[in-house]
């Protein structure tokens, strides 16, 4: 998951729901059936998705898949990046990355024009990118994409735009190919104000769909936009949607969820682990699976207090889990056992990783031995000065999934004398403890197609309360340095090297154990025809038709 909470809950519910084709890494090509004939115009399409955050608004919300679901349909983006992680003009024709690595200046498109009828041009990018950063924004995730680098915007003529950073900064790109940096029209920004997070109508891009009405709770619809002409090259056409009307339906219930797409009441859906098998095998449906770039599913373990601030005792607590069966078991083979905190869906993964640490009891005894957890109290845990070897792993609510992954971890742990204690708690207490380092174990995962996701979790001053993720919360100036050499070089493979660094150091000083590498898993009545998927792992819906109305 990526934080949890509503909000980190979110992000969380980004990395357990939603990436790769069936049988490879995934493309954004469309799918469908060949035979299916020229593509329809018309109908509507329900999708059935997990509610997620609460604030619809992508600039200021987590990184929720829903939210960013929902905005990609409705807000454009500067560029946009494809499954293999390749960039191309959208909003902006080209681009320059100028003054070392410090500027980006964008060539804008001449032709697009707001849902509100406003144009789009530089002054919207300015107003967008400032109303980002702006601390009464509140932004949750999208703020962190400048790096705290931003200097600001200069609006060189009516088409041009120059972002300025304080120092070279290279994930800004991919950056802007995300819907939390998508366009939004600048006459909403400032007219709808503290009403942004409510979505539906407030929501205002210049994208394929246009928002009518978001339902608390229920869902959100949106209307074809007639006039668009300006989609990325890789969803294969720039012409308008096919579709009429696009509903999202908020169904937290799987079952709910997988009853709508077999009953007909929605034509896609978000799958459960536990019905992939089965509808995947049903000729009735055709099932697409991503997995996810970014953060894997992963837990961080607390270095900064006792007992996880001893090497030895993180040590042992990895290599008494028995990890293989306990994913395969649980996620029946859809989410893969991860070996780095990142993703192998993401660039500059390190393949090195798999394998090279395997589940060793007697070395796991041996080593909390070694840090002086030699005694045993009567429940046969592990003392040391007459003190319990006991690790805190709290929680928000969780799946079904996640919690049986916890349960297993908890079993094999207290089989070597570690008692780990799993507390579920509230929004409150989830903050607080985040906040202020009170706990041993915290579970996070994150979506994101750029290795600069790292830095979010290994860099020192990336710390929760200063609004990073840093949940292990370490602070190593070689650690620090590699982060800072990935997101400051154009150089493609210099930025490799440096993120891999990080990844053997986090593997290597057991600051992490990363679980799963999870997938988008989707649904799809064989009426439909083009669905696609972005770099994320999130439906695409500009060329989705359907065969029957």
């Amino acid at each position: 998951m990526t934080l949890t909470s509503p909000a980190r809950r979110a992000v969380l519910v980004a990395v357990v729901t939603l990436a790769l084709s069936a049988c490879s890494n995934g493309t954004a090509a469309p799918t469908g059936s060949g035979d299916a004939g020229p593509p329809r115009n018309g109908g509507s399409l329900v999708f059935a998705i997990t509610p997620g955050t609460s604030c619809l608004n992508p600039q200021a919300s987590p990184n929720s898949t829903t939210t960013a679901t929902i905005a990609r349909a409705i807000v454009d983006s500067l560029v946009a990046q494809d499954a293999d992680g390749r960039l191309y003009p959208w909003l902006a024709e080209k681009w320059e990355v100028t003054d070392g690595g410090r500027g980006y200046l964008f060539t804008l498109r001449k032709d697009v024009k707001f849902h509100d009828g406003t144009p789009f041009d530089a002054a919207a990018v300015k107003a967008n990118f400032d109303h980002i950063v702006r601390p009464e924004t509140k932004s949750q995730y999208a703020a962190s994409l400048f790096g705290g680098a931003y200097e600001g915007t200069e609006v060189i003529d009516r088409h041009t735009a120059k972002v300025i950073f304080s120092r070279p900064f290279a994930p800004f790109l991919q950056a802007t190919s995300t819907a939390n940096l998508g366009i939004q029209s600048p006459k909403a920004l400032a007219e709808f104000g503290d009403k942004l997070c409510a979505g539906g109508e407030y929501t205002v891009g210049t994208g394929p769909f246009r928002a009518e009405r978001h339902i608390k709770n229920q869902g959100v619809e949106l209307v074809r936009n007639p006039d668009y002409a300006w989609g990325p090259d890789i969803e294969g056409r720039k012409g308008p949607a096919h579709l009429d009307r696009l509903t999202f339906r908020f169904l937290p219930e799987e079952t709910v969820r997988v009853g709508a797409l077999t009953s007909g009441q929605a034509q896609v859906a978000v799958l459960p682990v536990t019905s992939v098998g089965r509808v995947s095998k049903d000729p009735s449906y055709a099932y697409h699976q991503r997995r996810q770039p970014g953060e894997s599913d992963s837990l961080f373990l607390n270095t900064s207090r006792a007992p996880f601030d001893n090497e030895g005792v993180r040590r042992a607590f990895l290599r008494a889990i028995d990890l293989d069966p306990i994913i395969k078991g649980v996620y029946f083979g859809v989410y893969e056992r991860a070996w780095s905190p990142l993703s192998p869906a993401t660039l500059g993964y390190e393949p090195s990783l798999e394998g090279s640490w395997k589940h060793d009891r007697a070395e796991a005894e041996r080593l909390l031995d070694a840090a002086g957890w030699t005694g045993r109290d009567s429940a046969g845990y592990r003392t040391r000065d007459g003190r319990r070897l006991t690790v805190e792993w709290p929680y928000l609510d969780q799946s079904a999934q996640a919690n049986s992954v916890g349960e297993a971890i908890q079993a094999d742990v207290k089989k070597v004398g570690i008692e780990l204690v799993r507390r579920s708690i509230d929004t409150g207490t989830y903050w607080d403890l985040l906040h202020n380092g009170r706990y041993d174990i915290w579970q996070i995962g994150y979506v994101r197609a750029e290795p600069d996701v790292l830095t979010g979790f290994f860099l020192s001053t990336s710390l929760p309360n200063s609004g990073g993720q840093n949940a292990a919360r370490v602070g190593d100036p070689q650690v620090d340095a590699w982060l800072r050499e990935g997101a400051a070089s154009t150089d493609e493979a210099a930025r490799v090297r440096a993120y891999q660094q990080v990844q053997r150091w986090a593997v290597e000083k057991a600051v992490v154990l990363p679980l799963a590498v999870t997938a988008t898993t989707v649904g799809a009545s064989r009426s439909v025809q083009g669905l696609a998927f972005d770099a994320d792992g999130r439906p695409l819906f500009t060329g989705v038709w359907l065969t029957t109305s």
